[in-house]
This record gives C-alpha cells, structure tokens and sequence, in this order.
C-alpha cells in the first residue's frame, strides 16, 4: 500500500498543498491515505507525520513529494529511514534533489545508503572538532597535530566519491582530516577497497 505525507513550511492556507497533493495522487496514493502537517520542518510536534508513521505497515511505501518534506535534517531523515527500513517499510520521493530515492529498488537503496555514511560522517566530525578544540584549549600555542584516523563514515564517503573527475584529492584529504597515504592506504583511485579498507569496515560490524 502506498501511503503519503506533505508539508508546508507555514501554515498559509490549503492552496501551499495542492502541488503536493496532486503528485502524491498521481504517484498512486488514495486520497484517504494522506497526511499533512502545515508546522515547519524544525518543530518537533509533527501530528500528522507521527500519525502517518504509525499508520506504516510491513511492505508499504511512504510517498512524499521532496525528501525535505520528510526529515528536519539530514540525521533526522536517515534515523527516520532506517526505523522505517527495519520495518519493512519503503520510501519513494517524487522530485527534488531525493527523487532518485526510492528504497523498494536496489539504486535507490544505495543513493540512500551514501546519505547515511554522509551523516554518520557528520556526526564524527562534530565530535572530532569538539574534541580538537579540547586538546588546542589544553595545547595553548601548540600548532598543527596528527591528523585524525580513518574511520568507516569516512571511508565510505571517500568510497563513494573516489574515481568521479570532479573529485580533487587534496580537498577531500583536508576535508576528512586524513593524510594522502592514510587514503590510499585504505582505497584506490578509483574508490574500490584496499585491505586496510576492508579490515576497517569488518571491523565496524
């Protein structure tokens, strides 16, 4: 069963809805099966998406017409996706920058799945900067340091974007905090794994 969700950022009125209601109902979703919410994205008091998840059944997809109509923010929508996923559940976004999101198919799981190793990756860098920031504050005046280690967020982003002609090395070694060896250490040039690389994911679980 299809099942769809839309939201407006404000509540202006029921004509911010109808673009998204038409889709929805173009992509197949009964009209009986659609929720909506008119709170912004960032309020966490959401009735219509909690009740909308709850409705979710084992082999059914949730439909929403962009991906940010879905998640607060990126964490947000990957925690969101991956209780969903467990359960059996499917997305499918119809437009925007998530429309090749559509995790009934094997493309759209992994287009998914590079979404969740940017967050874990996002996650890891926050904490790796609170944690610079301790040791400069304890350093006084110290300068530089060790880069930090390769971990498995960062190797699959390296993983994903390894090989891609716009990919410039040195922007991503400074971007994930490793050295050039450390990269190659763990993938080619062309972002397939090397044996450090697969010891690290095994590793992970």
């Amino acid at each position: 069963m299809l099942i769809g969700y839309m939201r407006v950022s404000k509540a202006d009125g029921s004509q911010a809805l109808d673009l998204q209601r038409d889709a929805l109902i173009g992509a197949g979703v009964e009209t009986e099966y659609l929720y909506q919410d008119l709170a912004s994205g960032r309020k966490d008091d959401r009735p219509g998406l909690a009740a909308c998840l709850k409705a979710l059944r084992e082999g059914d997809t949730l439909v929403v017409w962009k991906l940010d109509r879905l998640g607060r923010d990126l964490r947000h929508l990957v925690n969101v996706v991956h209780d969903l996923t467990g359960r059996g559940v499917g997305l499918k976004v119809l437009t925007g920058q998530g429309a090749a999101i559509d995790t009934t198919t094997a493309a759209g799981k992994l287009v998914f799945g590079i979404f969740a190793a940017l967050a874990e990756f996002e996650r890891e860098l926050i904490s790796e900067r609170t944690r610079a920031g301790l040791a400069s504050a304890r350093a006084r005046g110290r300068k530089g340091g060790a880069p930090f280690k390769m971990t498995p967020a960062k190797l699959r982003l390296a993983m994903a974007v390894m090989g891609k002609p716009e990919t410039k090395i040195g922007a991503l070694c400074a971007e994930l905090g490793i050295t050039r060896q450390t990269l190659y250490r763990h993938v080619d040039p062309q972002g397939n794994l090397r044996t450090d690389g697969e010891k690290l994911l095994q590793s992970a679980g």
